[in-house]
């Protein structure tokens, strides 16, 4: 499987492990910086192929404005640890602008995305998981069923998806409008809606 633009192999893992692909972190200018965090022990051990980040990939550069650029893939098992030290390594070693991660976010006894991602944000962005979950709706009842978590740690976004490929797009299809203004104020290129200093320029 590959996901990046380079078309390096994303090795399988093994559990408790982080296996890693894509290019090396390269600056793209004013385009955001973006990472992809698969959670899954069957994709970590290999007996799984990644259509889920695939379906990201897609969704995210193939629109018509890409949102930015993929700097980073990661493939972890489902264990909470490993879940947060990658989330924290991409936020505070890598300087990534956006995290997103598919799979964990259920009911079964290792879901643990929502955790990981909590132990790690510093605030939480309810508006982007409460738009998901009702979209979802539209789609199944069992939308109701995810925990999905969306939250900031410094300057970069994290946000839970769902871990099948379907999900993936129903899900991040809703959001993408809103997430580059987002990002441009956690980088610092634009102002809060509704600011002071907007309001005064429609005046």
């Amino acid at each position: 499987m590959t996901i990046n633009s380079h078309d390096k192999p994303v090795k399988p893992g093994v559990s408790g492990q982080v296996s890693r692909g894509g290019p090396d972190p390269v600056e793209a200018g004013n385009a955001a910086r973006i990472a992809i965090v698969t959670v899954s022990d069957k994709g970590s051990r290999g007996e799984r192929e990644d259509k889920s980040a695939l379906a990201i990939k897609e969704l995210i550069t193939e629109i018509e404005v890409p949102l930015g650029e993929i700097v980073s893939y990661s493939l972890v098992p489902d264990e909470r640890d490993v879940i947060s030290a990658e989330l924290t390594r991409l936020c505070d070693e890598l300087a990534v602008d956006l995290i997103i991660t598919t799979g964990g976010t259920g009911f079964g006894p290792r879901d643990v995305t929502p955790e990981a991602t909590l132990d790690v944000i510093d605030r939480q962005v309810p508006g982007l998981t409460e738009t998901m979950r009702i979209e979802g709706l539209k789609y199944t009842p069992k939308a109701m069923l995810s925990r999905a978590v969306s939250g900031i740690r410094g300057n970069t976004l994290i946000v839970n998806l769902p871990g099948s490929p379907k999900g993936v797009r129903e899900n991040l299809q809703i959001i993408l409008p809103a997430l580059p203004h987002g990002i441009d104020i956690l980088r610092g290129i634009a102002s809060e809606c509704g600011s002071p200093h907007e309001q005064l320029n429609r005046s």
